[in-house]
């Protein structure tokens, strides 16, 4: 019989090691939450390293400080945090919180007399000091081991100031790896258990004495802990689903990144991502161990892996976007730093001396001019090194200027997609640019993962979410508001919120309708257009308010509708559009009112935001556009003509001689065909502001007045108030009739008709018209322009279709807005 070689066993599996932050450890029923957690998780051994409770780092701070201070309050708050630390006992432990408590009480009276001690001597004390402020990981890893223990889990404590030893310089606090790793293996060995509690934050210095690691200390001590037991990947825990493309206070469409490589996590958390920190991945990348962030309040959710390499987020070269606020800009600049080596070493040298941190630094080729951010709080102390460092150049004027100035931000992108990718920084410029955001200054590393930008803090979350949303990490947001909620804007109200869901799911546009005014009510909202907003509409039609909540410095892109009649609303587009602010309108008041005001308009356009009026002319007709296009490709107009009121198109389709033209007139307003005062279209100051419009498309300087204007309403109807009109509209009928009677006896069609030739001549007026001519078989309300041009000489270009009624208007304005937002 033959025997078999036993194999040998397996090696055991590696560690993993999980990290709960504050939040995570609130109180008791959070500590249940991570108890539950852990249980969950995989038979390997495990490394639990706690923060404090939630807010208990910070009460132990002011009561040294307030000891220190000789205050007389704090053996009350003392006696606060004791209670709360023995209530949660109390909560986790109920019946076997007895041994719990003693321990506590311990701790707390062994704390009252070190804090009575720091009261008589009144002196700063760092060793004291950080005693103190360890203590809450102490006290909150003694909690958890003893719920994991009465839950029945094997589980050992391990205070880490008897194995983690570190040495304090410039760079914070720095790990001696090879003794640390000796006191680690000697503790383990002794201490074996398959779960282990561990104090983050705390430390002990080569001489022995209790230290801790700085703020966002635990995560270092869960890196640490992760590379010294030899982890096969590390979890820190916390209140968000992983990392975010961008801080939600700020972008709160952010969303959770999947995967991210150590360099874009760095990066990231440089700037200013709070769930980690840079120094955290220190001992990680050492280790090439596998991070992942998670959520506590949320188990299930994935969170975010990081690791040696990540792939692309949805395609886009960035991952994600920081910002870092309270800086200042630094400029040293001046002819005489031109090829003169060693400037910026001495630059630097003195603001290192100063104990001055540079946060970005910004040169041109010219050499002309060095600038750096700084932190806000140290700008006074930088200007003063600089100035004291070039003090000789200053003088004799070899250095122009050191100038300062607070109030900037630092804007981060951050993405390994973005090296040898064309394009990123055209679009990331692109998409400030369209949100009016001022760039001061910028810098990017050889690696190409990161461009950095300078910006005024008032435009920070501006900017940040217009580059959130350049690089489809979110939609674009818009921020809409309306003027004349009346049945075109009512019917456009309808058009926005029947296409919002299709065009966030399918475009990435989000239209928010957040503003609503009237003549004499105005309502505003945060998000959306409220289902009640005409209820909850203020009496207050006041523009200025109006126009500052729209033009939120908190959203990147702002546009206003004007639905109005209101030659008063036209007077404020100028402002409107040199402000950044995009706007659509079918009122023709701009289009075609005094001429200088055009002309501020158009200039105004230079901000980058967009004016759209197609819906002057022709409703949802592309009339404006197809003009635009002839002229841009180097057309030449000839000749422009046609049917430009819809209104008018469907009285004389329809009059036929027998059913009264008052009778029409009645039917077309009760259609909403004609424009609230019927006189604008009848006497064809609606026609004749349609041509100008054209013409200044054209380039014609056209004014109103120079428009020959045939007027339908008769001359005893022209100064009365509408209500007085609508009654004797019968006035109209025999002069109507008899002009119907003789076109009929030539043969002809009446037909209400614009010109406008070569030589700058414009007419409207009533017509007689063949019964061949294109303009006498339309549909109803059909408008039609008709464009003679050098290349459409002898077959003339046509644009037709409706041209009256809310709807089709509607849309006309609706397209305008989306060719705004999709560019």
């Amino acid at each position: 019989m033959m025997s078999v070689a036993q194999l040998p066993d397996p090696p055991p599996a590696p560690p993993c090691v999980h990290k709960f932050g504050g939040s995570s450890l609130a109180d008791a029923t959070c500590m249940r939450r991570v108890a539950a957690i852990l249980q969950a998780q995989p038979a390997t051994p495990a490394y639990v390293v706690v923060s404090a409770m939630r807010g208990t780092t910070d009460a132990l701070i002011a009561l040294a400080e307030a000891a220190m201070q000789a205050s007389t309050d704090w053996p009350g708050r003392l006696a606060q945090l004791r209670e709360r630390h023995l209530a949660c006992a109390d909560d986790l432990l109920a019946a076997h919180a007895a041994a719990t408590r003693d321990w506590l009480d311990g701790q707390f009276a062994e704390l009252r007399d070190l804090l009575a001690a720091l009261a008589v001597l009144r002196t700063p004390n760092r060793e004291a000091s950080e005693r103190v402020q360890g203590l809450g990981e102490v006290w909150s890893s003694r909690l958890l081991r003893d719920l994991l223990a009465a839950q029945g889990l094997s589980c050992a404590r391990l205070d880490a100031r008897d194995v983690l030893v570190v040495s304090h310089g410039e760079l914070g606090a720095s790990v001696d790896w090879d003794d640390s790793q000796r006191r680690f293996d000697a503790w383990r060995a002794e201490h074996a258990r398959p779960w282990t509690v561990v104090t983050g934050f705390v430390a002990r210095t080569p001489d022995g004495r209790a230290t801790v690691l700085g703020r966002n200390g635990s995560d270092y001590s869960a890196a640490i802990f992760a590379r010294l037991s030899g982890a096969a990947e590390l979890t820190l825990w916390g209140d968000t689903d992983g990392v975010l493309s961008a801080d939600p206070r700020l972008v709160p469409e952010a969303v959770s990144l999947p995967e991210l490589s150590y360099s874009e996590a760095c990066e990231l958390a440089y700037f200013g991502a709070k769930v980690i920190h840079p120094q955290t991945l220190t001992p990680a990348i050492a280790a090439g161990l596998a991070v992942r962030i998670r959520n506590t309040f949320a188990p299930d959710h994935a969170g975010t892996a990081i690791g040696t390499r990540a792939t692309a987020a949805s395609g886009s070269p960035v991952k994600g976007l920081s910002a870092v606020q309270q800086l200042a800009v630094l400029t040293l600049e001046g002819a005489g730093m031109i090829g003169v080596p060693g400037t910026a070493e001495r630059a630097f040298g003195a603001l290192h001396a100063a104990g001055v941190s540079v946060v970005m630094i910004s040169q041109g080729s010219s050499e002309h001019s060095i600038c750096c951010v700084v932190r806000e709080a140290d700008l006074a102390r930088a200007r003063s090194a600089l100035e004291s460092a070039f003090e000789r150049e200053l003088a004799r004027g070899a250095i122009a200027r050191i100038a300062g100035e607070a109030g900037i931000s630092v804007l981060a992108a951050v993405g390994d997609g973005m090296a040898g990718q064309p394009g990123v920084a055209a679009r990331l410029f692109g998409a400030l640019a369209r949100s009016s955001v001022n760039i001061r200054a910028i810098a990017q590393g050889a690696s190409e993962r990161n461009i950095s930008i300078a910006v005024a803090s008032s435009d920070a979350t501006r900017a940040l979410r217009a580059a959130h949303a350049a690089f489809w990490l979110s939609p674009q947001t818009i921020s809409i508001g309306l003027i004349g909620p009346g049945k075109v804007g009512q019917a456009l109200f309808e058009q926005i919120l029947a296409a919002r869901e299709r065009l966030l799911r399918d475009h990435q546009l989000d239209l928010r309708l957040r503003a609503v005014a009237s003549r004499s009510h105005l309502w505003c909202g945060e998000s959306h257009l409220a289902a009640n907003w005409r209820e909850a509409a203020q009496p207050d039609g006041d523009l200025e308010a109006f126009t500052r909540h729209i033009h939120a410095e908190h959203l990147p892109h702002a546009l206003i509708i004007d639905c109005s009649a209101s030659d008063a609303v036209a007077e404020r587009y100028a402002d409107w559009l040199a402000a950044g602010i995009h706007v659509v309108t079918p009122n023709k008041h701009a289009g075609a009112g005094p001429y200088p005001r055009w002309q501020r308009i158009r200039a105004a356009c230079a901000s980058g935001a967009r004016f759209r009026y197609e819906a002057t002319v022709g409703a949802g007709l592309p009339v404006i556009s197809t003009l635009r296009d002839l002229l841009d490709t180097g057309d030449e107009l000839h000749v422009v003509e046609g049917i430009l009121s819809g209104t008018l198109a469907w009285l004389f389709n329809r009059y036929d001689g027998c059913t009264p033209f008052s009778a029409l007139v009645r039917e077309a307003h009760a259609l909403a065909y004609t424009e609230p005062d019927p006189r604008d279209d009848l006497s064809g100051t609606d026609v004749a502001r349609k041509l100008v419009i054209l013409a200044r498309e054209a380039g014609v300087p056209l004014e109103l007045a120079d428009v020959e204007v045939e007027s339908l309403v008769p001359a005893s109807l022209r100064c009365t108030d509408a209500a007085t009109f609508m009654e004797r509209l019968g006035e109209f009928d025999a002069a109507m009739a008899a002009r119907h009677a003789r076109a009929h006896d030539h043969g002809c069609v009446l037909r209400y008709v614009a010109r406008l030739d070569r030589d700058g001549h414009a007419r409207v007026g009533l017509a007689e018209l063949p019964a061949t001519h294109g303009f006498a078989h339309l549909r109803l309300t059909d408008n039609i322009v008709q464009f003679t041009t050098r290349r459409y000489a002898d077959n003339p270009l046509v644009v037709q279709g409706p041209g009256a009624g809310p709807e089709v208007t509607a849309a006309g304005v609706f397209a305008d807005i989306l060719r705004i937002v999709q560019s």
